[in-house]
């Protein structure tokens, strides 16, 4: 993955922050949250603010330092990366918004945005505004949120609206933070740090101009970035975090295996052969599965930047490369927690927490295992709906 230390300034203000996030894992599992002054340094750091757009002073990287940055994160601790990847990644939707309307909510580089895509609010067309009403589940990072967003089904006089393909009609509606109720309902076996509880509002007010269609509305910005598709990113995203944390469960056990010697045994686990062998298989997999998505992202960005689109084929290819990282991430951190065999299972391992986290980055809806049948349909050229690739 792209080293830190090839994304400066930027690289540097986050490598300081990484041994202290890394030492206060537990406290970030127990608080079911991220805590609000890691979430603030983070935002000082520009860790946010890697996705927007320059015009709004934000750093606008490409979609393979945007990996580095959420890797490096997730590596030192799987949740904190994941409110990273969140924040970074809602902050696209200022690339859809007409400049001043976008300025009005992104204007400060070190703020904190958050949001569900699935339209699980209803908005009522009432001409220059809608009003909003829903609750949204996977709301990661929100309690320290100053904006968020939420898609919703757009109805006007009592009518759902739709597409012209007949879809659901539904946008993404941008409110202050403030104006959401936040609820207590993150109890769950990984990505526990990240506060990724639902929130809803009632009946609020939102201009229409305040909302975006990531599926009907064109970028406003023109960078090769924002060719990207937004799904794609997203599922980018989720991967790097993915990878970043196998990373941290192969730094661990490796160490647990140069320091552990097993009951009865002579020898550490480092010198049996068949952890050497399971080890190294691991590490091969990690290490192909991330060349295989560097090589995807790198042939994307060249359609970005030259041709200023990506093809269908290339829209998948991100988001098979993207799922299989995920996929694989996932079987290196059971690998990982295996090999560190009884004292695995133990909550102070940091083991166990590495694999719970891997298997909730899984469950992800851009990086789930139905995304090889959408890929696969385009493969093989059948008709495909492509507004989710």
């Amino acid at each position: 993955m792209q080293p830190l230390e090839s994304i400066q300034p930027l690289g540097h203000a986050i490598s300081i922050l990484l041994p202290g996030i890394a030492a206060r894992a537990d406290e970030i599992e127990a608080a079911r949250r991220l805590p609000a002054d890691i979430a603030q340094q983070l935002a000082n750091a520009g860790a946010f603010n890697i996705l927007r757009p320059r015009s709004l002073a934000g750093l606008e990287l490409s979609p393979m330092d945007m990996m580095g940055v959420l890797h490096a994160v997730a590596r030192a601790e799987a949740s904190t990366g994941w409110c990273a990847m969140i924040g970074s990644t809602t902050a696209l939707n200022a690339a859809y918004l007409a400049h001043d309307v976008a300025k009005e909510i992104y204007c400060d580089p070190h703020s904190i945005t958050g949001g569900v895509f699935a339209p699980m609010g209803r908005a009522d067309d009432k001409g220059d505004h809608y009003v909003v009403s829903g609750r949204w589940q996977w709301g990661s990072g929100s309690a320290n949120c100053d904006w968020l967003s939420g898609g919703a089904m757009i109805f006007k006089d009592g009518e759902l609206q739709r597409f012209e393909n007949g879809a659901p009609y539904h946008r993404m509606m941008m409110f202050p933070a403030d104006q959401a109720e936040l609820l207590d309902t993150w109890h769950v076996m990984g990505m526990k740090g990240t506060g990724s509880g639902d929130f809803a509002v009632k009946d609020i007010i939102v201009p229409k101009e305040r909302s975006v269609s990531l599926i009907a509305d064109k970028p406003v910005e023109q960078g090769p970035l924002y060719q990207f598709p937004i799904f794609g990113l997203l599922a980018l995203g989720v991967a790097s975090v993915a990878l970043g944390n196998a990373a941290g469960a192969m730094d661990e056990i490796k160490a647990l295996a140069r320091a552990k010697k097993p009951q009865g045994g002579q020898r550490s686990l480092a010198e049996r052969g068949v952890v050497q062998t399971e080890l190294m298989r691991a590490e091969a997999k990690l290490g192909g599965a991330e060349a295989y998505l560097r090589e995807s992202v790198e042939k994307c960005w060249e359609g970005a930047t030259t041709r200023g689109a990506l093809s269908a084929d290339e829209r998948a290819l991100l988001r098979l490369a993207a799922t299989f990282a995920t996929e694989t991430a996932a079987d290196v951190a059971k690998t990982a927690f295996t090999i560190g065999g009884g004292s695995a299972v133990y909550m102070t391992s940091t083991l166990q927490r590495r694999f719970r986290d891997a298997h909730v980055a899984t469950q992800h809806i851009a990086t789930a295992s139905s995304v090889y049948e959408l890929v696969g349909r385009v493969s093989l050229g059948l008709p495909t709906d492509l507004a989710m690739l």
